[in-house]
């Protein structure tokens, strides 16, 4: 295994870094405070401040997939991925419209146990079930795609087995820090991480602006030229991703993550009311629309600057790009100065950080309430409200998923194709496994109130095989539909075996 110094890291950057890891675990620990019962450690005591639930929030939508798949999406393409930031406002008024008010009323620690209320318990295991699954999926992809980063700064390669060094270390530090704080731990690390990642795109494009020898009007009239201005796609094309039709598809697809994922709707329903958690969704949907436009900016200037040498003539850069996963990582290892460089990179990382540990969190929660917890009224004919056990257990659970995702996202490493897939859309196809069969069951029992725990179940099967069977089944997958409509397919027909259960009077 390579030295970890013989990267292009300077000691300052390395002080830097540690420095950055340090701060994120202390606070870790200063946030134990009032974590002793499960809503604490779950919810926060639902008292979190609503500012920093959206910057949390905000900062969970934007990942590692956010801050390397961006930029190699306008470095290959254009600017038409972000349709998605529109997909997302639509989805933020279904949610905030339909599943908040439900979830506040239900009062449960997970949005699973709305599920459990309205339905009984074993609709709340299976939907739970479904959750967990899903994220091991999804959450592993996206700390596969902060190893990659990772990988590239530490040994300037993403060989598999340097990859997986990677994505260890990844997953010990962000699975630690969460252990020691729970839910708020989670939010006030998001917030620093949003800042740092913020800062470190911002001055990423001023130092691409100075290095490339030409005016912002010249650059702007070379990415005209090249049409990798395209901001909206009125195209039918339905093997594409990022037309304004798949944006109505994709609307599910974000709809299912606020309302139906445990990941990003926990950080909701730590707000003290309803009021609160809807302003910040919408905050954070605000404050993501901009920082996303600034890295698909980054990765405009990148395609100058290392795809026009043409342009940059004696100031062209003597890296060369032969993987655009490659693009921002090797930007910021070989072209920034030391001390910014290790700013930088503390952002990439942040990037990284504030998915795992949210995700993780979310999935020990899932797991105590609604798995654990009714074995253990069954057990012992309790009805209390705190069913998860001591505070070593939710702290030993933090880290059983911590190790679990971990291992996802090393087998990732091999599902990855390299010649077909791109990060974000490998990022967010990968969970529409789980969230169509957890829309169809939602929008089924919000809507008509209708299910019960075998239709539940059906139905939640009945999304994953629509979606496998587009992804693996030769004569479905050579349809050549993108992946946001499966999501709609998928979630279409999971309401329709839902409504075959009846709810229980």
């Amino acid at each position: 295994m390579p030295d970890l110094f013989d990267s292009q890291l300077a000691l300052l950057d390395w002080l830097i870094l540690s420095g950055y890891f340090a701060l994120i675990i202390a606070i870790g620990a200063m946030a134990r405070r009032g974590t002793n019962d499960e809503k604490g450690f779950f919810l926060g005591g639902r008292k979190m401040p609503a500012w920093a639930v959206a910057m949390s929030f905000a900062a969970t939508t934007l990942s590692a997939a956010t801050f390397i798949g961006y930029p190699q999406a306008s470095f290959t393409g254009d600017l038409t991925l972000l349709v998605h930031e529109f997909s997302k406002l639509l989805a933020a008024l279904l949610v905030a419209a339909l599943f908040l008010p439900a979830l506040y009323r239900a009062g449960s620690i997970t949005v699973y146990g709305y599920l459990g209320e309205r339905i009984g318990p074993g609709a709340a295991t299976a939907a739970s079930a479904m959750f967990l699954l899903g994220r091991l999926l999804a959450s592993g992809a996206r700390l596969f795609i902060a190893g990659t980063a990772f990988s590239l700064i530490l040994y300037d390669n993403i060989e598999p087995q340097n990859l997986i060094t990677a994505i260890i270390l990844f997953g010990v530090v962000g699975t630690l820090y969460t252990a020691l704080g729970g839910i708020k731990a989670v939010i006030w690390t998001d917030t620093l991480q949003l800042i740092i990642v913020v800062g470190a795109v911002i001055v990423s494009i001023v130092l691409l602006l100075q290095a490339i020898p030409l005016s912002v009007g010249e650059i702007a009239q070379v990415i005209q030229d090249e049409q990798k201005h395209v901001v909206f796609d009125p195209s039918g094309d339905r093997s594409k991703d990022s037309t304004l039709l798949a944006a109505l598809a994709l609307t599910v697809f974000y709809a299912a993550a606020f309302g139906a994922d445990q990941d990003m709707a926990q950080r909701l329903l730590t707000c003290k009311s309803l009021k609160q958690s809807i302003g910040s969704l919408f905050g954070a949907i605000l404050i993501s629309v901009p920082i996303t436009v600034l890295f698909m900016l980054a990765g405009l200037l990148l395609y100058v600057f290392y795809s026009r040498p043409d342009l940059m003539g004696d100031a062209s850069p003597a890296y060369v790009i032969d993987d655009a996963r490659k693009v921002y990582p090797q930007y910021l290892l070989h072209e920034l100065p030391m001390g910014v460089r290790g700013l930088a990179l503390a952002g990439l990382f942040a990037a990284a950080m504030s998915s795992l540990d949210s995700v993780i969190n979310a999935m020990a929660s899932s797991m105590s309430s609604d798995i654990l917890g009714p074995m253990r009224r069954r057990r012992t004919g309790a009805d209390d409200a705190d069913t998860s056990g001591s505070s070593w257990l939710r702290r030993l659970l933090v880290l059983a998923m911590g190790v679990l995702l971990t291992g996802s996202a090393i087998g990732m490493v091999a599902l990855y194709d390299e010649k077909t897939d791109t990060l974000i859309p490998f990022a967010l196809g990968v969970m529409t496994f789980a969230y169509a069969g957890l829309m169809g069951v939602f929008l089924c029992v919000l809507l008509t109130g209708r299910g019960s725990t075998i239709s539940v179940i059906a139905a939640l099967l009945m999304g994953m095989a629509v979606i496998t069977a587009s992804r693996y089944v030769p004569a479905v997958a050579g349809l050549g539909i993108a992946w946001p409509y499966w999501m709609v397919i998928g979630t279409a027909g999971s309401i329709g075996v839902c409504l075959l259960g009846q709810t229980r009077q």
